[in-house]
């Protein structure tokens, strides 16, 4: 794992501290870590969302949309029959 400094303001310290300490973390470090995970991913649901609203418009999701993938989730969950 690569090490990285990063300074706070003094403002900041003691609401950090407060996080570990309320949210159940062990350290500083690990609070970070998950708020840099947390933005990651939300970058990347930005980006599946602006590719999603600039790609082409798909069948509409009805009924039969909808009961047909039900039909294929119970046709994959059926055990294999032996022959």
């Amino acid at each position: 794992m690569s090490t990285m400094n990063i300074s706070l303001p003094d403002s900041l310290k003691p609401f950090v501290d407060e996080q570990v300490s309320q949210r159940g973390y062990g350290t500083s470090s690990e609070y970070v870590r998950e708020l840099i995970r947390k933005d990651r991913d939300r970058l990347q649901l930005r980006g599946l969302l602006l590719a999603g609203a600039t790609s082409a418009p798909a069948s509409p999701a009805d009924a039969s949309y909808f009961d047909g993938l039900l039909d294929r989730v119970r046709k994959a969950a059926k055990p294999a029959t032996r022959a």
